[in-house]
């Protein structure tokens, strides 16, 4: 049991886990299909997102069927439920709104307990607010679900493979085996981020505030790795207002995670090197990978989902720009007004980090030679 409790300590060691750089070989074979992120392809991730979705609607109704209905048959091995609750708002009239957050889960096949595992989470917002009239959020954040979809997707036979390379190693049935056995990827599809009238108080994560407080306060089963289900959060990777042309740039905003801003900005650099990202651009989108700890951080001042997890301990990258784009909160938040270059770009960048941080080099590719798990990261 001593060893059991020692595999995997959380938040003090979370930076030895395992994160073996992708090869220059492995990004160049990265997969994008453009005509999925295309506003015309109904049958594409980004399009049936591209509505009118504020919470308790038929718009956003429909849109989560276009979220169940991508994961359970394009990635039936991917966990899909969803956690409910009602809220009034400044709006309501006292009437009760309803929130669904979609949280999509893949643990390794042989996890018991879900205690057991720590996660990297990816996480966007999926409302939209309730004016101006017709307003959709292509930015903020159909885009950045959209990403997310498409990264489940690239690295799920990835994940399959390696899974069961360690299992015919006999590595994750037993035994001291290490961080990877116990490492799992998490999606959340929040609900309710908006205000729907003016961002104060509690007008504002509605979707977010109950679930961080939900998973604080479930206890898992006894004698598991953590605690709650909040604990289990590794890095909560928060996406938000990508893909216009304009001020995409983001800044490195929280010191105890600037070290997986290194690492996303290594992975952009070295995908922009390789030719993989579209937009040209004369500043690169991570452009604080050398910042110092006397510079100025600016967590905690923009908000966001990522507030009441933070509150809570668990440690957050978020990838927003520090400068808002020009369409934001406003109707031009639409379709035309995406810069599709900047939208691909985005999709690649969070599948090559996500695949790195799950240590996939060696199974993204079909043929490639297997990898030696649980390599130790290396600090930058």
């Amino acid at each position: 049991m001593l060893l059991k409790q020692l595999l995997l300590l959380p938040c003090a060691l979370r930076t030895a886990l395992a994160y073996t750089t992708l090869t220059d070989l492995t990004l160049e074979s990265l997969a994008l299909d453009s005509n999925d992120f295309s506003a015309s392809n109904g049958d594409g991730l980004l399009a049936p997102i591209l509505v009118p979705r504020v919470p308790g609607t038929e718009g956003i109704a429909k849109v989560q069927e276009h979220f169940a209905n991508f994961f359970r048959e394009e990635v039936p091995k991917w966990k899909f439920t969803f956690q409910n609750s009602t809220s009034t708002t400044p709006l309501s009239h006292g009437k009760e709104v309803p929130f669904r957050n979609i949280i999509i889960t893949r643990d390794p096949p042989w996890i018991e307990n879900e205690g057991d595992v720590s996660r990297l989470v990816l996480v966007a917002h999926y409302d939209s607010k309730i004016d101006p009239a017709g307003f959709i959020g292509a930015i903020d954040s159909a885009v950045p679900c959209a990403a997310l979809m498409h990264t489940a997707r690239a690295i799920d036979a990835a994940l399959t493979a390696k899974w069961a390379a360690m299992e015919s190693e006999g590595i994750g049935s037993g035994g001291f085996d290490g961080f990877e056995a116990h490492k799992g990827v998490q999606i959340l599809l929040l609900d309710g981020e908006e205000a729907f009238v003016n961002w104060q108080g509690t007008d504002n994560t509605y979707g977010a505030r109950s679930l961080a407080e939900e998973w604080d306060s479930t206890v898992n089963q006894a004698l598991s790795t953590f605690r709650t289900p909040l604990e289990s959060m590794e890095l909560f990777v928060l996406l938000d207002l990508l893909g216009s042309k304009d001020h995409q740039q983001v800044p490195s905003y929280f010191k105890m995670t600037h070290w997986a801003y290194q690492r996303i900005a290594q992975v952009e650099g070295r995908l922009r090197g390789a030719g993989r990202l579209k937009a040209k651009r004369d500043q690169p989108l991570f452009y604080e990978a050398d910042k110092k700890e006397t510079d100025q951080w600016l967590g905690g001042q923009v908000g966001d989902d990522h507030e009441p997890f933070m509150a809570r301990g668990v440690e957050i990258l978020h990838i927003i720009p520090g400068r808002f784009p020009d369409v934001w909160h406003t109707i031009k938040d639409d379709a035309e007004h995406l810069d599709m270059d900047t939208v691909e770009d985005w999709a690649m960048i969070t599948t090559a980090f996500a695949a790195e941080y799950m240590d996939l080099e060696g199974f993204m590719q079909a043929g490639a030679p297997p990898k030696k798990v649980a390599q130790p990261r290396r600090e930058l």
